[in-house]
């Protein structure tokens, strides 16, 4: 069938968006949608629903639904994963030198004392307002979570919108859903975390979502020390551990993409462990690749 695609810059990297049975229109509205979606959950603007909400602990802050939908799973994640995946890791963030959007890190000032993420006890979720209420010493990075919901909310509204089929790729958090340009359901490609020119595996889904998480991307330095953007909740120091990279499948992105930071906290070995309602191949420090039951790669 015929399909429509663009090209951006959106939520700290590339982005791509690819409609199926739908004009230029609908990729100019997921455009904006996308956008829209950052705007809102954005840490690096002080105006944004995040960064207001950071800012005033212990007050109920009314915010939209979309942000609201946004911290409700990430504390139903927290909760699920029995805190492998935490949305509270923005001090350990802050304290290494990404408090500022990832291309304007430098290499100057001191690293403040790494701790333990605090975690989800005692946000209340008001979802009559909706508002949420953060305890003081709680703060949200969406870092972890809001490229794949932004996925899943771009997908849902474009087939909302009468598209046959949708694409949105935030990042490497891929949505699809419908008919794909060949009909039959949607094949995609995963970079080899060690050399991204390479391809690693094709999966095919008819409906559903990829999520990849490496700690080999976004690395800096900083008081002389690498770090990478992917926290520990439980240290509050970036993972070390064996494993490199996650590649996730399941029913949504934002659960692919929490998936992925629940098997960073488990290791590679314990990966099926952890995993609900989602696969996983998972790439150690010396390149081996392990999968888990359900992981289907196909013939390039």
């Amino acid at each position: 069938m015929a399909a429509a695609e663009r090209h951006f810059h959106a939520m700290g990297g590339e982005a791509h968006v690819l409609v199926v049975g739908g004009g230029t229109d609908l990729l100019d509205a997921a455009v904006e949608r996308v956008a829209d979606l950052e705007a809102r959950w954005t840490r690096f603007r002080k105006d944004s629903e995040i960064s207001l909400l950071n800012t005033m602990p212990g007050m109920p802050v009314i915010v939209s639904e979309e942000t609201f939908e946004l911290v409700d799973k990430a504390v139903f994640a927290w909760k699920h994963t029995r805190g492998r995946f935490d949305p509270t890791v923005l001090g350990s963030l802050a304290a290494i030198g990404y408090d500022r959007s990832f291309d304007n890190i430098t290499d100057e000032g001191a690293v403040r004392p790494l701790t333990g993420a605090p975690g989800c006890h005692g946000i209340v979720l008001d979802r009559r307002k909706p508002a949420i209420t953060l305890p003081y010493g709680v703060t949200i990075d969406p870092g972890g979570i809001g490229k794949g919901l932004g996925a899943d909310i771009v997908v849902r509204e474009l087939l909302a919108a009468g598209a046959d089929g949708a694409m949105v790729n935030l990042g490497g958090d891929i949505r699809v859903a419908g008919r794909s340009p060949e009909g039959e359901g949607w094949t995609i490609l995963v970079e080899d975390p060690f050399d991204a020119s390479q391809e690693l595996v094709r999966v095919h889904i008819a409906d559903g979502a990829v999520a990849t998480s490496s700690r080999l991307e976004r690395r800096w330095v900083r008081d002389g020390t690498e770090y990478h953007h992917l926290i520990d909740p439980e240290t509050g120091r970036p993972f070390g551990g064996d494993v490199v990279a996650v590649t996730v499948v399941a029913g949504s992105a934002w659960w692919a993409e929490v998936m992925t930071k629940a098997v960073f906290a488990a290791g590679a070995a314990a990966a099926d462990t952890v995993l609900y309602n989602a696969s996983a191949l998972v790439i150690d420090v010396d390149g081996r690749r392990r999968t888990t039951p359900g992981f289907v790669e196909v013939a390039a």
